[in-house]
């Protein structure tokens, strides 16, 4: 077999140290109650009234932590997006393994590069969830929506060209109450230097988020 050099970019991707950057997000209170219009005698007390009742920042979180991210993929999909990984996969070390999780997989077989790259998030709120997503949203444009995917689900397709060879990348953020699955997937060809086609990665990516989106909901507390 020919030896084919690798792009800058990649090589690194293939290096067996993953430096993963945590990014932060504001976390917030949910929204204030809307004050209420009713008429009542100064002698009168009702049940709106009592001091017990919970406020929004109160109420219990849908996920508290994030789920183990290497089995939210079954292996019988890593062997078909990553072919010739282990499909035990390799979590990322991260700053807060409570709140942030990733699995990557990748593998070269013969001149066919994949990467497969799974995170669950878990934030304070429904709403602080909203808001991460809705900046995913404007920093990932020209995509579109994935129905029937969580809450709310869009992914992206993006080609890039480095020393004459293509990769191509495709990522799908979903979020299902106040947790964010991202799933990135990528691939090359090195040989005829080709990228896979935007139906393929966009296709991958969204079926490793559907299983990852049904871990997340599996595993709630």
């Amino acid at each position: 077999m020919r030896s084919f050099p690798l792009p800058i970019a990649l090589t690194a991707r293939l290096s067996p140290v993953v430096v993963l950057a945590a990014a932060g997000w504001a976390l917030s209170s949910g929204p204030l109650a809307a004050p209420q219009a009713a008429e009542k005698s100064p002698t009168e007390k009702t049940g709106t009234q009592s001091a017990s009742a919970p406020s929004a920042t109160q109420e219990a979180k849908t996920y508290t932590s994030a789920p183990a991210p290497c089995g939210g993929i079954s292996e019988k999909t890593v062997k078909s997006l990553v072919p010739g990984a282990k499909t035990s996969g390799k979590e990322i070390p991260s700053t807060d393994s409570k709140l942030r999780r990733t699995c990557s997989w990748n593998a070269l077989k013969g001149y066919e590069y994949r990467w497969l790259d799974v995170s669950f998030e878990v934030l304070e709120s429904d709403d602080a969830a909203e808001r991460s997503y809705q900046g995913r949203l404007e920093e990932k444009s020209g995509g579109g929506a994935v129905p029937g995917l969580g809450d709310a689900a869009y992914s992206v397709v993006n080609l890039t060209t480095e020393d004459k060879q293509q990769t191509r990348e495709g990522v799908v953020v979903a979020r299902a109450s106040n947790a964010l699955v991202i799933v990135t997937y990528n691939g090359s060809d090195f040989e005829s230097k080709k990228a896979p086609s935007t139906d393929e990665i966009n296709k991958g990516a969204i079926k490793a988020a559907k299983e990852a989106v049904a871990a997340l909901e599996t595993g709630r507390d």
